[in-house]
């Protein structure tokens, strides 16, 4: 079974960040939503959430994958945190898989995984970044190699159904599609 790391930091997006706990969960993935801090974490609309851990709890894990869910101002706050800018280079150093929604793959660029890599993310986020040899493509979903990108609150179920593919296989992936009757 595959192991997932979803940091929540304040502000987060409410509908990608249940979107995918919810459907990685369902394809029977282990997922850890940790919290940047102590105690319950305010979504940008108000929504709370009580994480399973702290991320420094959380960080004596290993994990296939970590998922980072955008909003704002979430997806700075994930990016002000050295702690996950370090995790994100473990991951790629380990060739483990990174992802990030809408506003959070800006963080991916600060931890330098966006060199030379084809990206897609919420409209603005990233053209103003100056990465070296990235490919800004727009698509709701874009996988470039151990890296995926998604687009925004309207792609967090195509994003969640990307990454139950990668980490189970089509036929779990295709599993949990039929359930949700789309």
């Amino acid at each position: 079974m595959a192991n997932v790391l979803i940091p929540l930091a304040e502000g987060f997006e409410e509908l990608e960040a249940v979107t995918i706990i919810d459907l990685l969960r369902r394809a029977g993935i282990n997922v850890t939503v940790a919290g940047l801090h102590e105690g319950s974490v305010t979504g940008s609309r108000g929504t709370v959430i009580i994480p399973d851990d702290t991320l420094d709890m959380a960080m004596g894990d290993e994990y296939d994958m970590m998922v980072l869910p955008g909003g704002l101002p979430g997806a700075d706050n994930l990016n002000e945190d050295t702690r996950i800018n370090s995790l994100l280079r473990q991951m790629e150093a380990n060739d483990r898989y990174t992802a990030a929604i809408c506003a959070a793959p800006k963080v991916l660029a600060s931890a330098g995984l966006l060199n030379n890599k084809t990206v897609t993310a919420y409209p603005g986020t990233l053209e103003t970044l100056d990465v070296e040899g990235m490919h800004y493509d727009g698509g709701a979903v874009v996988q470039d190699g151990k890296v995926v990108t998604s687009r925004g609150p309207g792609t967090a179920m195509d994003f969640a159904l990307s990454l139950i593919g990668l980490l189970e296989g089509d036929s779990i992936r295709d599993q949990v599609e039929k359930g949700l009757v789309r």
